[in-house]
């Protein structure tokens, strides 16, 4: 396997910072947050402020590549927020991908809402079609995230949608901090339901707490090796499966400092499973 880090987790960083702080602590690639806001001044947040953020533009992603090509680190893949449908977005992120070499982009389901589950399904696996079609053009796998509050938030919702794909087209992320909030399989079980759509991993943590006043528990981000999850048992499936590609750490947890946190998870995932060494070597 291999360790990246998403530069979604690091909003307090530029690219910059990021690129020079993950090579640091042993990563051996970065997969990049892409949206049209890329952070500004004042306290930093993950989803409105987030400073480790590329521009959907082609100079962006150039000088991302300059900076991971620099030292020595792989560009994992870019994460966007095409929604369903918008199969001109997929395009130009694909697009982008080519430009950065990174061989994959982060897609989501459609959200839950009030249309029903059978029709954003149908909507979905439509749509992954021919994003498949897409990918098989520009050479860059479109991967689906198990994510919360969209109607894949499992490894058996996900595997509905692109199960009729071919596997190098279009894969699946498989995210089991994601489903600590929604979706819960066993790992096994997980595993076994992706099978050859199983492209890409994300690890973080987390862990429910009582809402002030009573009612229902809330779920925070929590650091790597202090949550819901085994990751180390998580890891140790992964490799008894066969499994030889990414696991990017995305941890939302903000317990430690950026630096502090990149250093600690990888120290912590490479002291539980066996990592390749970092070659700086394109995926």
């Amino acid at each position: 396997m291999r360790l990246g880090v998403c530069s979604a987790c690091l909003p307090e960083l530029t690219p910059h910072q990021a690129t020079e702080a993950a090579a640091a602590a042993g990563y051996a690639g970065v997969e990049w947050r892409v949206a049209a806001e890329t952070g500004s001044q004042g306290p930093a947040h993950f989803l409105r402020n987030n400073r480790c953020t590329l521009r959907p533009r082609r100079d962006d992603i150039r000088h991302a590549r300059k900076l991971c090509d620099r030292v020595g680190l792989a560009v994992v893949g870019l994460s966007g927020y095409v929604q369903v449908g918008d199969l001109r977005g997929v395009e130009q992120l694909m697009s982008l991908a080519a430009e950065a070499g990174a061989p994959r982009i982060r897609l989501w389901a459609p959200p839950t809402t009030d249309g029903g589950f059978h029709q954003a399904l149908g909507q979905a696996i439509a749509f992954f079609g021919e994003v498949a079609e897409l990918a098989g053009r520009f050479g860059v796998q479109a991967l689906l995230e198990m994510h919360q509050r969209t109607i894949c938030p499992s490894a058996a919702l996900a595997k509905q949608v692109v199960k009729e794909l071919p596997p190098h087209l279009v894969g699946v992320i498989y995210d089991p901090g994601n489903t600590v909030v929604e979706g819960s399989e066993d790992p096994r079980l997980a595993l076994q339901i992706l099978g050859e759509h199983l492209a890409h991993v994300h690890l973080k943590n987390a862990a429910f707490e009582r809402a002030e006043g009573g009612g229902p528990w809330r779920h925070r981000w929590t650091p790597m090796n202090d949550g819901v999850l085994d990751v180390p048992a998580i890891l140790r499936r992964l490799e008894s499966s066969g499994y030889r590609g990414w696991v990017s750490v995305e941890d939302f947890s903000t317990d430690r400092p950026p630096h502090e946190a990149l250093a600690f998870n990888a120290a912590y995932l490479r002291g539980h499973a066996t990592f390749e060494p970092t070659t700086g070597e394109r995926a």
